[in-house]
């Protein structure tokens, strides 16, 4: 039982605090804390006028705008589980989302009004309202709702486990799972984040370009109980992103590694004023070396903070600190969470020897209720109150936690176990590679071979002199038997909606090719 507060408790005494302070920024646009509350207000009430109410599912297609936060804030005021839906998703993907949770509103931006439109005609038993004036928009709107209702707090209770959010970890992975967060596991992330990654304060000026329905949205609350302002990019450009940290006076961002290296290709990388920049914030997916060394080489060291963390546990389960951030503990992602505990289990279940690979289970506030409507994942994932994340990992003598892989990436070939991204980090460390993934394929003498794809460096040829090079410069590093048979050259790679490498995917497709 949370002692905590909820997450709508939250939201007003920030709204309380820093009534006439800057909250949001969208362009030339801004809304104050005070503006963010009263409308707010009225966006619940005018949901409420449209039949949802507490504990009601309702999907939010949009991309970032004014409008995120304080429709997601109307959401958790009105007790509502909202359900986003990521635009970059198929068709396909949003009906099997709707029609899992349920869904009898979606409120969608007007500029998706065509995907709003495909998907009222598969379901035409779901209501869908714009949220906002636009091409094609005749009806009212959930803003012209919201200009007539009252901005007073909705008297709604607020109860610690309500879900207010149900969150679609992937729609890519091939097993559809939604996280179920509720008043209290919201709260909890925020006290997460502030604890250990973020201590925000009046003066933070935190720039956003990833979807706010994701993982970037964990980060607007604790800024909004501090004081500090959120800055909203529509979505990430190199370019207009750089343009965007002096303008703003952005003291913290948040990226997954594959932004952090584009950032580091535009010309402008190295010329920008990042003089007011404490902290860039990463996490999602692996870190190559070479980026990581690349961009604290230009912008410092004591900026960079990595965290590693699930849909199901957010935020931070680790964090690797700027002073942690050289040597041999660049592979590391961080020492725990002070708001967490955590177990390596074997195969047994029984936890692991010091020092040797075992599965993550933890245990903290922040995570999740478990998943819609899947109750036997849910019993599989959540036991006894640890989450079993499916990450392998081994924790060193100072408290370090390095990642192996996912229990379900693992590659046994020979009768050896071989754990991918130990040798991507391998094939990384060569000037030759940009980008790897490295997966299983099926063998008839190894049962899995270790199958490398490869994004060349620019100005590479690929060749097969090269794919010696590279087999051998793995096995100079790690045992040979981990080293790929079989090297592959693409220009790219597939990846799920928030930047990670899709090895599901692209093992499908190489086992298709094969």
């Amino acid at each position: 039982m949370s002692t905590g507060p909820t997450a709508r408790e939250l939201i007003i005494r920030g709204a309380r605090e820093h009534a006439d302070r800057v909250a949001v920024v969208f362009g030339d646009e801004e809304l104050t804390y005070d503006e963010v509350d009263r409308l707010s207000n009225r966006l619940a009430h005018a949901l409420a006028g449209q039949g949802a109410g507490h504990r009601d599912r309702v999907g939010l297609l949009l991309d970032n705008c004014l409008l995120s936060v304080p429709l997601d804030f109307a959401c958790v005021k009105a007790g509502i589980d909202r359900v986003p839906l990521n635009s970059r998703l198929s068709a396909a993907e949003h009906v099997t989302m709707l029609a899992t949770t349920g869904c009898e509103l979606v409120v969608h931006a007007a500029a998706l009004g065509d995907r709003a439109r495909e998907l009222a005609a598969a379901l035409p038993e779901v209501s869908f309202l714009p949220l906002d004036p636009g091409p094609g928009v005749t009806a009212p709107t959930l803003l012209d709702l919201a200009d007539r209702a009252p901005d007073t707090l909705p008297d709604v209770p607020a109860r610690p486990d309500d879900v207010i959010l149900t969150l679609f970890t992937s729609g890519t992975t091939g097993t559809l799972k939604a996280a179920r967060h509720t008043q209290a596991s919201f709260a909890a992330v925020c006290r997460n984040v502030l604890l250990n990654m973020l201590p925000a304060t009046r003066d933070d000026v935190m720039l956003h370009a990833a979807g706010l329905n994701h993982a970037g949205g964990v980060f607007v609350l604790p800024l909004w109980l501090r004081g500090g302002r959120t800055v909203v990019l529509p979505g990430f450009a190199p370019g207009p992103f750089l343009e965007a940290i002096p303008r703003h006076g952005v003291t913290a961002i948040n990226l997954v590694p594959t932004m952090i290296q584009m950032l580091s290709e535009h010309p402008d990388f190295a010329t920008t004023d990042v003089s007011t920049l404490r902290q860039v914030i990463y996490g999602a997916s692996p870190m190559p070396r070479p980026v990581i060394e690349r961009v604290m080489g230009v912008w410092g060291q004591e900026r960079f903070w990595q965290y590693y963390g699930q849909t199901e546990v957010p935020l931070c389960i680790a964090v690797l600190r700027p002073e942690d951030h050289t040597g041999e503990r660049l592979a590391a992602c961080g020492r725990l969470a002070v708001d967490v505990e955590l177990r390596l289990l074997g195969e047994d279940g029984r936890p692991v020897a010091p020092g040797e690979p075992g599965e993550i289970v933890v245990r903290g506030p922040s995570a999740c209720a478990g998943y819609f409507d899947a109750p036997d994942l849910t019993a599989q994932t959540f036991r006894d109150g640890w989450v079993h994340t499916r990450d392998v990992g081994v924790l060193d003598d100072q408290g370090f936690l390095y990642l192996k892989d996912r229990t379900s990436d693992m590659i046994v070939s020979g009768g050896f176990n071989v754990y991918p991204r130990e040798v991507e980090d391998a094939l990384l460390g060569h000037p030759a590679v940009r980008e790897v993934a490295v997966v299983g394929t099926p063998d008839p003498r190894w049962i899995e071979t270790v199958t490398a794809v490869i994004v060349p460096a620019q100005d590479v040829t690929p060749d097969d002199t090269l794919r010696e090079e590279l087999a051998d410069h793995v096995a100079a590093r790690i045992a040979a038997y981990k080293k790929p048979r079989r090297i592959l050259f693409r220009d790219g790679l597939p990846k799920t909606v928030v930047g990670k490498i899709n090895r599901k995917r692209l093992r499908g497709e190489l086992t298709v090719e094969k």
